[in-house]
């Protein structure tokens, strides 16, 4: 499971998924850093704050963490206590491995579904969308199985009059 850190959110989903994994989206993170930093260090806690994000373990990670709170603990002291509190939560896909990281230390695929679902105007369209695209399939299918629907069709049809209660087979 990938989500900010709502209050609740965490402790629901172990709850009600036993053993669920939990990754703090990075860049929900970092947004909370930057909002907890005084302008003018922004771009400077943004580089560091990467530095640990882009570590290969934990004790990788410490390093850059080390050097971040020693960096920023007098000119932005609410800024470190907000990586210190959320530092775990946001590197728990760290010991997963490397190739599944990118994709699994952000929400960024999940917001990314979530906008193109809000496009819709209304019901209707999407399940026009939806249509479209399992026409679209079952084309594809069709040709690749060279299937030829007017003689299915006609086989159905032979079959239906040869035995009518035959399994319920229809042409309707």
């Amino acid at each position: 499971m990938i989500s900010d850190s709502p209050a609740g959110l965490v402790e629901a989903a172990r709850k009600q998924f036993q053993g669920v994994f939990w990754q703090r989206c990075q860049v929900h993170l970092m947004r909370n850093l930057l909002s907890h930093t005084p302008s003018r260090y922004r771009a400077e806690v943004a580089t560091h704050a990467k530095r640990i994000f882009q570590a290969h373990d934990t004790a990788e990670a410490r390093m850059p963490l080390a050097t971040f709170v020693a960096r920023f603990e007098k000119s932005a002291p609410g800024t470190v206590t907000c990586l210190e509190d959320g530092f775990e939560d946001a590197l728990s896909v760290i010991v997963l491995p490397e190739k599944y990281r990118k994709g699994l230390r952000t929400t960024n695929t999940q917001e990314r579904l979530n906008e193109e679902i809000r496009s819709f105007s209304d019901t209707g369209s999407a399940l026009r969308l939806v249509g479209a695209l399992l026409a679209e399939h079952h084309e594809a299918w069709a040709w690749q199985h060279d299937l030829d629907r007017d003689e299915l069709h006609e086989w159905l049809a032979a079959r239906h009059r040869a035995a009518p209660s035959d399994n319920g087979v229809s042409l309707s």
